[in-house]
C-alpha cells in the first residue's frame, strides 16, 4: 500500500468563519483528524461523516497526551495510506509542536504538508480594534510564550519592559504573576497597559482591560476559563472595545 500523507493544519482561534479554504478542504476530505483540546467544536462538525476522529490535546500543566504518543499515531495511520489531517489551534507554526511531529514524519518516509491558520494573536487584536505594530511606536512585536517544558518561560525583560514595546502572550494566565514580577523588576512602567482576551474570536469572547500594577489580582478575579491570549503594552481601542462584551474589574 502506498503510504499516506499528513496535513499539519491551523483552524485557527475558534470562529468557522476564519478557517482558510485550504483547511476547510482538508478537513471535508481527510480519513483521520487528529485535533487539539482547543479546535472548537464548530469546526470539528465540518469533518466529514466516515472521519476517523483522534483528541490528542494537551493543556499547560494538565493532562496531555504525550508528544512521542501523537507522533507515532501520525504515522501509523499514514503508513496504511490514510489522509491525515493534524489539526492545530491558531496557526500550527505558533507555539504548536510542530517541528517533533515534522521529524517523526521524516524519520518514517512520511509526506506532508503545512496549512497555515489565523493565529490567536491576529483574531485578538482585531477584537479590540488595534493593530500589533504601529509607526513611531514600535517597530516590532513580539510573539512569547507563559511556559515552556520547564516551567514558566523566560525572555529579554529588559526589552520587553521598555516604553512602548508590544507582546502577544500565548499560554500566559498562569504565568501572569511571573511575568508581571520580571517585568516590574527591569524598570517597567506600573502603569503599562495589559489586555487579556478570552475565546478570541469566539461567541462567548470576553476582554479584560488592565495594567501591569494589577495583572494578577485582576486576571484571577475574572475567573477566564477559556483559552486566553495576553497583550503587553496595548490597551482596546475606545470604539471598538464598546461593541464586544468587557470585564471591567473595579478597584476597591
Amino acid at each position: 500500500m502506498c503510504p499516506g500523507v499528513v496535513a499539519f493544519a491551523g483552524s485557527g482561534p475558534g470562529d468557522p468563519d476564519l478557517l482558510t479554504l485550504k483547511v476547510l478542504k482538508a478537513l471535508r476530505e481527510a480519513d483521520v483528524i487528529l485535533f487539539d483540546r482547543l479546535v472548537s467544536a464548530e469546526i470539528m462538525a465540518l469533518a466529514h461523516d466516515g472521519a476517523i476522529l483522534e483528541d490528542v490535546g494537551k493543556e499547560g500543566f494538565g493532562p496531555s497526551m504525550a508528544q512521542e504518543d501523537i507522533c507515532a499515531r501520525l504515522v501509523h495511520h499514514a503508513q496504511r495510506g490514510r489522509k491525515v489531517l493534524r489539526l492545530k489551534s491558531g496557526d500550527p507554526t505558533i507555539f504548536g509542536r510542530l517541528d517533533e511531529e515534522l521529524t517523526a514524519c521524516e524519520a518514517a518516509g512520511v509526506d506532508a504538508q503545512i496549512l497555515p491558520g489565523i493565529t490567536a494573536a491576529s483574531a485578538a487584536v482585531a477584537a479590540i480594534g488595534q493593530s500589533l505594530t504601529q509607526r513611531g511606536r514600535n517597530s516590532s512585536v513580539r510573539f512569547l510564550t507563559g511556559h515552556d517544558m520547564k516551567g514558566f518561560a523566560d525572555h529579554d525583560w529588559a526589552q520587553l519592559a521598555r516604553s512602548g514595546e508590544v507582546a502577544a502572550v500565548y499560554m500566559g494566565k498562569k504565568s501572569a504573576r511571573f511575568v508581571q514580577g520580571r517585568l516590574l523588576m527591569h524598570g517597567a512602567d506600573r502603569d503599562m497597559a495589559v489586555t487579556v482576551v478570552e475565546n478570541a474570536s469566539r461567541a462567548d469572547q470576553r476582554v479584560l482591560t488592565t495594567t501591569l500594577e494589577t495583572l494578577p489580582a485582576d486576571l484571577a478575579a475574572a475567573a477566564f476559563a477559556g483559552p486566553a491570549l495576553t497583550f503587553l503594552g496595548l490597551a482596546p481601542r475606545v470604539a471598538v472595545a464598546a461593541a464586544h462584551d468587557k470585564i471591567q474589574m473595579e478597584l476597591a
